[in-house]
């Protein structure tokens, strides 16, 4: 693909920080007001000059469309950060599998990250298949079982209660292998988005102390006892000041439980490929539990395996003109390949696209489903938009793959690797079949 010429215009756009207000009540009741530079959640941190330079490098002609394709490059310098991190902090670093589980990429990744984090069964059967190293699983609840079946090759297990703690300590009776946790709601979050805020007041995920307390009034005396580790999730695409706050609170409700704990797991959403991330305050925060408590710590980061990593390239099928917008449909669909766009909602970046009006031609992209919103939303452009013209959607590895659909029959997106050295691999491709026998 030739180099685009806007790159150094969407370079423009960098801006890793944001400019906050906190206040807080001095004892006179005044405000004291201290403006600071934090990193606030963002679903699409802008790229670097050479992350852009890469994504750019990919044929992008080549490739099925609609497809993903992963700079295995890219995907490997994230590794090395993310094991450069493990070894100055000593912190364990898990693939988690619910926000990137291309297993094409698996002996590469096995490398660098210490296992895998899984949401349940099927997640846990694809890391001890094909991924291998340590295996750990949390779901919010397990089938008898399921947890028998995981039993047979987890590392750890991580209840979501006190109650179902103790259910599965007698559901697997002598025959228990996997190490045991319980996950804890420290009644803190800094997510902005309510979707994806699993500490929010009515959160069904993790134990509250209040919750935990009460429950073992009514359990065996001494289960936490058979507690290896207690796990807390607060996080969502966010910097290191989040997770040190939320580890100050999660000490303050819990910190008496964890003396004799063999770890600690503080879950996923570190954004810590994301440019500008703190890592100092990461590994200050690791080091300070792993040296108060003499424990291990785990994080489980999913999207910051595969930031910046990968595209979804797209053709336009055709141009119609509604209601005063040019709107181009393509062969791909929001709600179909890239489902978080609408969810969250967010509005995906474009190679050599801008912000409506900001180029001499703007367009609304929609999808292929009869959905009436599967539109990505409205961009500008340089040129015309044509039928058969590719567009490439950026920073697609993470959240997609793992959560696109066959709705309405839409094809699914063929899975490409990239590298310098070894040039496009189309190593996955889906047609009628794939959407036929999910079906009966």
């Amino acid at each position: 693909m030739k180099s685009n010429p806007k790159f150094d215009e969407f370079c423009c756009f960098l801006n890793y920080t944001t400019l906050t207000q906190k206040s807080t009540r001095k004892s006179d009741g005044s405000d004291n007001r201290v403006w600071t530079y934090t990193m606030a959640q963002d679903p699409t941190p802008p790229l670097t000059p050479d992350r852009l330079q890469a994504l750019n490098s990919i044929p992008c002609e080549e490739a099925p469309s609609p497809g993903y394709v992963i700079h295995m490059d890219r995907l490997e310098a994230n590794c090395q950060l993310l094991q450069s991190v493990a070894e100055r902090s000593g912190a364990k670093i898990l693939l988690a599998l619910k926000g990137f589980a291309c297993h094409s990429t698996f002996p590469m990744l096995r490398r660098y990250l210490s296992g895998t984090t899984s949401s349940g069964l099927h997640e846990g059967l694809l890391a001890h298949e094909l991924f291998g190293k340590e295996v750990h699983v949390y779901s919010a609840a397990y089938k008898p079982s399921e947890l028998t079946h995981l039993n047979r090759f987890a590392h750890s297990l991580v209840f979501n209660s006190a109650n179902q703690l103790a259910k599965g300590i007698e559901i697997l009776g002598n025959s228990r292998k996997a190490e045991l946790g319980l996950r804890v709601n420290p009644e803190y979050s800094e997510v902005e988005t309510e979707l994806y805020d699993p500490c929010s007041p009515a959160s069904r995920l993790g134990t509250t102390r209040a919750a935990l307390d009460k429950a073992l009034s009514n359990l065996p005396e001494k289960l936490l006892n058979q507690l290896h580790g207690l796990h807390f999730h607060a996080l969502c695409e966010q910097d290191a000041d989040a997770l040190e706050h939320t580890a100050e609170a999660f000490e303050k409700k819990f910190g008496d439980l964890i003396p004799g704990m063999k770890w600690l797991n503080f879950g996923g959403g570190h954004h810590i490929t994301r440019p500008g991330y703190d890592i100092d305050r990461l590994c200050r925060t690791v080091q300070y539990f792993r040296d108060t408590y003499n424990v291990d710590v785990y994080l489980e980061p999913g999207e910051a395996v595969a930031l910046h990593t990968g595209v979804l390239i797209v053709t336009v099928l055709d141009i119609v003109e509604a209601g005063g917008h040019q709107i181009a449909i393509l062969d791909s669909s929001a709600t179909c390949h890239m489902p978080d766009v609408l969810e969250m909602p967010y509005r995906p970046s474009i190679l050599g696209a801008g912000q409506p009006g900001e180029f001499p031609y703007t367009y609304r992209l929609g999808g292929m489903s009869c959905l009436a919103g599967d539109v990505v939303g409205d961009y500008s452009f340089a040129a015309p938009l044509s039928p058969g013209q590719r567009i490439v959607f950026l920073d697609m590895s993470h959240y997609t793959m793992v959560k696109n659909t066959t709705f309405n029959g839409v094809p699914l997106p063929a899975i490409s690797l990239y590298s310098s050295d070894s040039g496009l691999n189309t190593v996955k491709t889906f047609g009628y079949e794939d959407y036929r026998n999910r079906l009966s």
